[in-house]
């Protein structure tokens, strides 16, 4: 199995999950030249796709769906409530209708040869979820646009093989910004978005010895940078109670304009 991400950020997202026979993508969020280029990078065409994963409704992750389920086919699965506002979205265009595939939390559903178990998130959008997908190769799981961590969702991402976490803002650069303040109290609250240092918390739940990879997404592009993001989530980890230090993983950034490197399980 491998996993890529082609974006993550604030300002759109897109990744990559696949196996030797079957590929999706999970959001769809960026525009679909860039999406296909990133395809094409990795040895792939928009044809080769099997379905989008939806995490939720805002536009940094449907922005170039319905091109993308359009030109491609595509089925498009997403909770029930996120299908009905993405159906709402006239931005979108028009795309056919028969191409929406409902999700339910916590139910394991399967694409290919890929077993996902959507799971629920707090952000502020209906009923938003983040996905953990395995095969007989091992488990990845793409985690984002949370405004807290609870255990469900420590028990959602324990086992992994690699991991996609968010990690979106510096609460200081935020407080300090020139985003008025009911965002700021938005990215802040429970349904709002991860902290670095929350992040590194989370990640401090869940290393185990099979973990090959971490990727930290979703970073603001007004309140972090890549090198804050990094050395915040590693202090949060070596600081922690768990048996683990930063060092023993891989640890990197996916960038909101470029790849990231391959993950392959």
């Amino acid at each position: 199995m491998r996993m890529v991400s082609i974006a993550s950020g604030s300002s759109g997202n897109c990744i990559y999950i696949g196996s030797e026979r079957t590929h999706i993508l999970i959001d769809a969020g960026i525009r679909t030249k860039r999406i296909e280029q990133g395809l094409c990078d990795i040895g792939l065409c928009g044809s080769d796709l099997d379905a989008v994963v939806i995490t939720h409704e805002h536009s940094d992750h449907v922005r170039g769906l319905s091109v993308m389920a359009k030109k491609f086919e595509l089925p498009i699965y997403a909770t029930g409530e996120t299908l009905e506002e993405i159906r709402q979205l006239k931005y979108l265009g028009e795309y056919p209708q028969e191409l929406l595939r409902e999700v339910i939390p916590d139910v394991h559903f399967g694409i290919g040869d890929l077993e996902l178990l959507p799971f629920s998130i707090d952000h502020d959008a209906v009923n938003p979820v983040a996905y953990r997908v395995k095969n007989g190769r091992g488990q990845v799981a793409v985690a984002t646009d949370m405004g807290h961590y609870d255990q469900y969702t420590v028990d959602h991402l324990m086992g992994l093989d690699a991991v996609l976490l968010e990690a979106n803002h510096d609460v200081n650069m935020l407080l300090a910004g020139k985003y008025p303040y009911y965002l700021k109290q938005r990215i802040l609250g429970d349904h709002g978005h991860l902290s670095n240092e929350n992040a590194g918390r989370l990640l401090s739940c869940i290393l185990n010895d099979h973990l090959k990879q971490i990727l930290l997404g979703h970073l603001s592009k007004e309140n972090n940078y890549e090198a804050l993001a990094y050395e915040t989530v590693k202090l949060e980890i070596d600081q922690g109670d768990c048996p683990y230090r930063a060092k023993d993983f891989p640890i990197a950034v996916a960038g909101r304009d470029r790849m990231s490197e391959m993950i392959t399980i």
